[in-house]
């Protein structure tokens, strides 16, 4: 979420100007961090907000990183009517985007149409110009259902398919059409919702693909899963899915391994502006993981899962302290009890996942 007071800190800060019940300027998520952490540089350095993150990438060196940009990239301001959230990054800050080398952005969420389908039009040509692939959203429906490829190995590839769902806040009419942009919606998780995305993965994958659904789905907040979303999740993996990469959440929630599958029911925020605003303080929502999932090319199979605990401090992401990443492990131990997962200490304070 690299709009609104995380795009202020940045070297070309947009306009600042809000359309929220309490909050007008985005300036004021800033002043809340920084009353909270401390002084943020203004203007800070691209790489800023990603702060010790990026060490890990370089030592990790995965062969794709996926990751949910939740943010319109646009100058325009027609507000989305109805929404009391908007989030936008001005297009000469894209260069904070590009310092994590994503190999893809997923768009299908509840925020990249906050400033209408010329702000999505926008996003679209200004990552497109920046060379970063994009799935989940586009002109019609066809472009915005279309997975985004990232060859990797001796001519394996990773498919990643990014639909959305209006559990997770995304308005029906953001849906694509044909003759209107938006997302990729599915409108409920249902059996036969499922077998649609598992038939559009299996006409695209070929021997040596791993297939990844991310999906924007489920509430913001709270550890339980709907059986809705498991039997979904479950119909994916059935289909051809290998990874699914949920999100939504402001904090992790379960992570199951089915049929050798990996399946993220909530990764947590990541970047975002919202350090110092209270309420749901149980959830320790300043506490991220960066996931490192290692998968065999030949099955799809889950093989290893690494996950680094950070802290967004100072609108930065800094490794978490020893206790708070102890915390986490618990927490994700008993959430995962249901699902046959816990998670170890690792080396380097990182967790590492276990399943039956």
């Amino acid at each position: 979420m690299l709009g609104r007071g995380v795009d202020q800190i940045l070297p070309h800060p947009g306009a600042p100007a809000l359309r929220e019940g309490y909050v007008r300027d985005a300036r004021t998520y800033v002043e809340l961090a920084e009353a909270a952490n401390g002084p943020v540089p203004r203007p800070a350095g691209f790489s800023w907000p990603w702060g010790e993150v990026l060490a890990l990438l370089n030592g990790a060196a995965p062969c794709a990183r996926v990751l949910n940009l939740e943010t319109s990239v646009t100058q325009c301001g027609d507000f989305s009517p109805g929404k009391a959230i908007h989030y936008r990054m001005n297009p000469p800050n894209v260069p904070c985007l590009a310092a994590a080398r994503p190999d893809v952005c997923v768009l299908a969420n509840n925020h990249v149409l906050d400033f209408g389908p010329r702000g999505l039009e926008e996003t679209l040509d200004t990552l497109a110009d920046a060379g970063l692939r994009t799935a989940g959203a586009g002109r019609d429906e066809q472009e915005a259902r279309r997975p985004a490829v990232v060859p990797v190995g001796a001519g394996g590839r990773v498919l990643v398919f990014s639909f959305g769902m209006p559990s997770s806040g995304i308005p029906r009419g953001w849906a694509a059409t044909d003759v209107r942009p938006g997302v990729d919606l599915v409108a409920e998780a249902t059996d036969a919702a499922a077998a649609a995305v598992a038939g559009r993965v299996r006409r695209a994958k070929q021997p040596g693909d791993v297939a990844v659904a991310s999906v924007h789905w489920g509430p913001n907040w709270g550890y339980d899963v709907s059986r809705h979303e498991v039997r979904f999740a479950h119909a994916l993996v059935d289909g051809g899915v290998d990874v699914v990469h949920g999100h939504s959440s402001h904090h992790p929630r379960p992570i199951e391994v089915y049929r050798g599958k990996l399946v993220l029911y909530g990764c947590g925020d990541f970047i975002d502006d919202y350090e110092g605003i209270t309420g749901y303080e149980q959830y320790r929502d300043d506490l991220r993981l960066a996931y490192f999932a290692s998968a065999d090319p030949d099955t799809g199979a889950l093989t290893d899962l690494r996950m680094a605990p950070l802290q967004a401090r100072r609108l930065r992401l800094e490794r978490a302290a020893h206790q708070d990443a102890e915390w986490l492990g618990r927490v994700l131990g008993r959430i995962g009890g249901r699902f046959g997962t816990r998670c170890d200490a690792g080396p380097d304070g990182e967790l590492v996942l276990r399943w039956a």
